[in-house]
């Protein structure tokens, strides 16, 4: 059978009020064309859908049969529809994100935290990845989008857009006394012992790449996952290890850590965005977007 949508929404109504012009009312129609509709109806699945009299009308076993399946069709077209308004109101949603350890140490907390403030019943998923495990989230659907530091290979199917960048410092424990004294040199850091995140994350290529154009070797001799993990296993005087400056809380008496001065700068370390360019953004997540955009850096702002 090919039955219009319209004449089912009509029958819908009119079964849910019980009463032809209730369902005109609804449906802003009028009760000739309602009747109509459902006469109409009726002659197409060969059967009587309504028992009619001058109290209204009702239901034949035929028509409460039909009602039971469209009732639930409709009542599910229309839970969507609300949903979908409430997204679009930013009065619910979700917002997955994909993010390095070292992100989580840029300006993107206090956007998360306004955001939260401004959209409390928006949820925000926060997973922490590498950035190759962030930018696979991403491809394959898992994130909406990620925040991740340049220097892994970026897929075609994503766009990066830079939001921030962060300086990292070296550090060391309070074994390595000598170090804290005065600058010391990428190559006189290079005979200590060297604590690093792993090959293929882009902290490691960062690296590797710094020690390269000083004409060193990058050879870590303890490697860890996250940065978070790098403060533990310099204050247990592993080595040295790099990490943004802001996650060093205290003084180094009291935490154990001690920053390195370099006599050659580090670069600081540029974030991007990634997302999928084909794959358009949820009302709540393309918001999110907008103001970690909006609170990018300028040039010289710190």
């Amino acid at each position: 059978m090919n039955i219009s949508y319209d004449s089912y929404r009509i029958f819908y109504y009119a079964a849910k009020y019980r009463s032809f012009s209730q369902a005109a009312a609804a449906l802003y129609n009028n009760q000739p064309n309602v009747t109509r509709m459902i006469r109409r109806l009726e002659s197409e699945l060969g059967c009587a859908l309504f028992f009619r009299s001058p109290q209204g009308v009702r239901l034949t076993p035929e028509g409460k049969k039909l009602y039971a399946h469209i009732a639930v069709a409709f009542e599910s077209i229309e839970a969507g529809e609300a949903e979908i308004l409430s997204d679009q109101s930013l009065q619910s949603g979700i917002v997955h994100i994909a993010a390095s350890s070292l992100a989580l140490r840029a300006r993107i907390l206090q956007v998360l935290a306004r955001y939260r403030r401004e959209y409390p019943h928006v949820r925000i998923c926060l997973t922490n990845h590498s950035a190759p495990d962030g930018l696979a989230a991403v491809q394959n659907g898992l994130a909406d989008f990620a925040i991740l530091a340049k220097g892994a290979s970026v897929p075609d199917s994503l766009s990066a857009q830079k939001i921030d960048e962060i300086q990292e410092i070296p550090i060391c424990g309070s074994a390595f006394p000598e170090l804290t004294k005065e600058a010391v040199s990428l190559q006189k850091l290079a005979e200590y012992p060297i604590i690093s995140l792993i090959e293929g994350t882009s902290s490691h290529d960062f690296y590797a790449e710094l020690f390269l154009r000083h004409d060193l070797a990058f050879a870590p001799d303890v490697e860890v996952e996250t940065t978070a993990q790098v403060l533990p296993v310099v204050q247990s005087n592993l080595g040295v290890g790099f990490v943004p400056h802001e996650m060093l809380f205290g003084s180094p008496e009291e935490s154990g850590i001690y920053p390195v001065t370099l006599t050659e700068p580090i670069a600081p370390r540029e974030l991007y965005l990634y997302q999928r360019k084909t794959q358009p953004l949820s009302v709540a997540a393309k918001r999110l977007r907008q103001m970690l955009l909006d609170n990018t850096p300028q040039p010289g702002e710190k």
